[in-house]
């Protein structure tokens, strides 16, 4: 597969790219998992994920690129072997939130982009504006709520194009459970007139060093929504590491 080294070199490259940064206002982590199996089973599954955080004075923005990709080994009747894409799903995403007098109040704008050709749409794009407000604070945890209104354009596995404006809210919670273990979870949910698209991811993280971490991660995608042939919910389960700078 021509994606995975493309992805390990993107890696391998990260603390370079750490020492070229102008300050210390951007917090960013690259993180990858990787299956090849072979033998009656072949095939090799990647994820990646990178999460830039820029934290200026008045600001606090965020960029988020990932990816999910999957190819199978087929014989046919003959013998002959074939790859098969069989998962192929990215997203981008991008929020800018502008820093209120009272701590950790915020006004946000939200832009995102997915890409799934195997999933119920095809394409889903979103735009939303909200406010974001820290819910509970305490030294190891804290929970961070947003809400506000958006609009959504998307196109359906069937090739029928989709729009309408919706209502979206989102919860973040993290928890220190140890020096070494943080626990968190998000939910977001973008509820329209046709459809009800929500988000739902909780992930353990170890620390190894002082850069590295193991994450075990578990995600659920939903629409109320879909065509005849798919599934409202879609699953993911990841160990992947994880390089922060």
């Amino acid at each position: 597969m021509k994606l995975l080294p493309l992805i390990a070199l993107a890696m391998a490259c990260a603390p370079a790219f750490a020492d070229d940064l102008p300050d210390a206002s951007w917090h960013t982590s690259a993180e990858l998992g990787a299956i090849s199996t072979s033998g009656n089973t072949a095939g090799t599954s990647v994820t990646g994920k990178i999460d830039a955080r820029q934290e200026l004075d008045d600001w606090s923005n965020q960029y988020i690129v990932a990816g999910h990709f999957k190819e199978d080994e087929v014989n046919d009747s003959e013998g002959n072997s074939t790859s098969r894409r069989s998962a192929e799903r990215y997203s981008l995403s991008a929020k800018a939130a502008y820093k209120m007098v009272k701590e950790n109040e915020k006004l946000f704008v939200l832009a995102a982009h997915v890409g799934d050709k195997f999933g119920a749409y095809s394409r889903y794009n979103t735009m939303a504006v909200g406010r974001s407000t820290r819910w509970y604070a305490s030294p190891a945890a804290s929970v961070d709520v947003e809400i506000g209104p958006g609009y959504f354009r998307g196109e359906r596995a069937t090739g029928e194009p989709e729009s309408g404006f919706t209502v979206r809210g989102a919860a973040a919670m993290r928890w220190q459970v140890s020096q070494n273990a943080l626990l968190s979870h998000i939910v977001s949910v973008e509820r329209g007139t046709s459809n009800t698209h929500s988000i739902a991811e909780a992930a353990l993280s170890t620390k190894i060093n002082g850069t590295m971490q193991m994450k075990a991660a578990f995600v659920a995608r939903n629409d109320t929504n879909v065509p005849a042939d798919k599934k409202n919910t879609d699953t993911q389960t990841s160990l992947t590491l994880v390089y922060s700078f």
